[in-house]
């Protein structure tokens, strides 16, 4: 597969899923200005401090150019504090934090513990029989989920990986894993006749 994926390139581990997305086959630009999604056919939000990151999209002036992204059929990948920018609210965020509300879920941050409690287990993923390994670094839970939700991947019973259309968002960070099964599964997302357009 060809084709330009955008890494949003603020804060967080970028650098990572830069190199699984080039891993799939997918060319990739750091984006950290609002112009630089012209032409991509998708966006990781990567992990990182979801407040940095919030606040560092309004002062770039990215926030509404990237819900703009995702309604001209731009895809979306958010993992661990990515997820949290994605959903609708956050139960326990901070009163100033800007949320693209782009799937609709509530999350709570830093669920599973802070940074020194931070672990990997394994996480099913729907149709695929080998579990994936997570690296959770305080990382976020689903407090709810919206109707149009889908499960994609859970921890024990608790869902981790969801989608909602064109938006995936993943509790932890499978870009520090090696394996390249979600960021398969985000290209899959991709609208071909988006792909391979230049910027």
């Amino acid at each position: 597969m060809a084709g330009e994926v955008g890494v949003l390139a603020l804060q967080g581990a970028f650098r990572e899923h830069a190199r699984a997305l080039a891993g799939v086959g997918l060319n990739v630009v750091e984006v950290r200005r609002p112009e630089q999604l012209a032409g991509l056919s998708g966006l990781v939000i990567p992990g990182g401090e979801s407040t940095t990151i919030s606040k560092l999209m309004v002062a770039y002036g990215l926030e509404q150019p990237i819900r703009d992204f995702h309604a001209d059929g731009g895809a979306l990948l958010g993992t661990c504090a990515g997820m949290i920018v994605l959903a609708k609210h956050a139960v326990d965020g901070r009163p100033d934090q800007h949320y693209l509300g782009l799937m609709d879920i509530d999350v709570r941050r830093n669920a599973y513990g802070r940074q020194v409690d931070s672990f990997e287990a394994p996480v099913d993923l729907t149709d695929d029989a080998e579990p994936m390994t997570g690296v959770f670094i305080r990382a976020p839970r689903i407090e709810r989920l919206g109707d149009d939700v889908e499960v994609v991947g859970r921890l024990r019973e608790e869902p981790v990986v969801v989608r909602q259309g064109r938006v995936m968002a993943a509790a932890f960070h499978p870009e520090l894993t090696g394996d390249l099964r979600l960021h398969r599964r985000f290209a899959s997302l991709l609208d071909p006749a988006r792909v391979g357009v230049a910027a």
